[in-house]
């Protein structure tokens, strides 16, 4: 069994703004990705491509969990080179007036066989990035 990957970082806001957020295809393509088929529904597929035009990776996505305020789960796949799925899962856990960002990757050694690219630290280094700086100083602006 493999250990997941887990990024957490408390931001100052509530959780109903971060849900937002995480769930509003509007808000994400601020801070995150530009999701155009994004929709808050379980069983949901959703897709996009890394911003830069390159169009370099198709990641897609399917909507496992969702408990309003306090929880997203999905796959994270990239179809155009494997088969094998991961799961992505958003926690939002309040912590006296702030939130606390907690996201866990799991089952990443699916992709271990695709390259640097898809490495358990590139992912790391990845997540960090997207929590530590583009939504938290999106929220905290």
């Amino acid at each position: 069994m493999s250990t997941p990957i887990t990024v957490q970082y408390k931001i100052n806001a509530p959780a109903e703004k971060i849900w937002k957020a995480l769930t509003d295809k509007n808000e994400m393509k601020s801070w995150y990705f530009d999701i155009q088929d994004f929709a808050l529904e379980t069983g949901k597929e959703f897709n996009f491509y890394e911003p830069g035009g390159e169009n370099k990776y198709h990641h897609q996505g399917e909507i496992l969990e969702i408990i309003p305020n306090q929880k997203l789960k999905h796959t994270w796949s990239y179809p155009d080179f494997s088969a094998l799925k991961t799961i992505v899962t958003w926690e939002l856990l309040p912590e006296d007036g702030q939130t606390l960002v907690k996201l866990t990757h799991e089952n990443i050694e699916n992709f271990k066989d695709l390259g640097d690219g898809f490495s358990r630290d590139n992912f790391t280094q990845g997540w960090n990035t997207i929590l530590g700086q583009s939504l938290k100083e999106y929220l905290e602006k």
